[in-house]
């Protein structure tokens, strides 16, 4: 008998270990609780935390001022002269304000402006008849004409912003490979690229395609710079300057036409930009009710500097 019970627990012994193992299961339960404790609450904080980042850099992006802009547009337009070439200039550092180009007046070539909404069809109606002509008069050096890009349409392209999106495609363009950039403006407007009101407009490799049609390459940096909306805030302080600081480099005393087209606005406030294509012609608007046809124009204007260049030679002779 002593021999079969060898090995064998007796009844207290097993008692003891079944509350040995119970006590065992207790410390692994408090500790499986502790441990998913420790993991919710770090996950709390790590959300907290996630949450706090975006929250600040939503603030810091609605926050800090407008970036610096693209080098060649300190003035918030780009200038093509002879040949049709960006004349180059530096940045508009960041905060600053947009000034007018130098300009001489008293001599050619004439100078011209054209604020422009690349989703706006009658500024694309406006390239359709023009853009040819002026192309052919700034290639020529008898004009230099200063595009300046805006987005007030940018609420007509269903979130996307394309008005913007747009103008910062010509300014990313205008700063990295300016050569090419005449091409890519008149091509924006163009009936078979320019989108209707009301439609989201180009993506952006949309865009990008119709910049290498333009003959720019695609480099990482153009995509990068098109991708971020590295000058979306400058093409937005573009449309604030000329619809509420008013356009600059008008001749002295020259009014802007107000919203009828026809009534001047008032000569004691800012002269405002109200509508697009607005086009300026040596510091005074063209209205084409009123002036007639651009090119007529042009050459009146330009007739006019010469006949004064001769009469001003013709007394330096005597």
């Amino acid at each position: 008998m002593a021999s079969e019970n060898t090995g064998r627990l007796t009844k207290n012994e097993r008692r003891t270990q079944a509350r040995e193992q119970a006590r065992k299961a207790r410390e692994q339960e408090k500790k499986r609780e502790k441990r998913n404790r420790l993991f919710l609450q770090g996950g709390i904080v790590i959300g907290v935390l996630a949450i706090l980042g975006i929250v600040a850099l939503v603030l810091t992006q609605t926050m800090k001022p407008a970036g610096p802009g693209p080098e060649n547009m300190a003035s918030g337009g780009v200038v093509f002269t002879k040949d049709l070439k960006v004349v180059e200039g530096p940045a508009l550092e960041s905060g600053a304000e947009r000034e007018a180009r130098t300009v001489n007046r008293d001599e050619l070539p004439l100078d011209v402006t054209v604020y422009a909404d690349y989703m706006c069809p009658a500024c694309g109606a406006f390239e359709q008849q023009y853009g040819t002509m002026l192309e052919n008069y700034v290639g020529a050096g008898d004009i230099e004409l200063e595009i300046y890009p805006l987005n007030f349409l940018d609420g007509a392209s269903l979130g996307s912003k394309y008005s913007t999106r747009a103008g910062n495609l010509l300014a990313c363009v205008v700063e990295e490979q300016p050569d090419v950039a005449f091409a890519l403006h008149t091509r924006l407007l163009s009936p078979e690229v320019q989108p209707k009101e009301g439609t989201t407009g180009l993506s952006d490799e949309q865009l990008l395609e119709e910049a290498e049609a333009a003959g720019a390459k695609l480099t990482p940096e153009l995509r990068s710079c098109v991708q971020d909306v590295t000058f979306g805030s400058f093409i937005s302080a573009n449309y604030k300057s000329a619809s509420e600081t008013g356009i600059k480099g008008l001749a002295d005393g020259a009014l802007m036409l107000s919203a009828d087209g026809a009534t001047p606005q008032p000569a004691d406030g800012p002269q405002r930009l109200v509508s697009t294509p607005t086009v300026i012609v040596n510091g005074q608007q063209w209205n084409q009710a009123r002036d007639g046809d651009l090119e007529s124009y042009l050459l009146k204007v330009k007739g006019e500097y010469e006949q004064a260049q001769e009469k001003s030679d013709a007394k330096k002779s005597e």
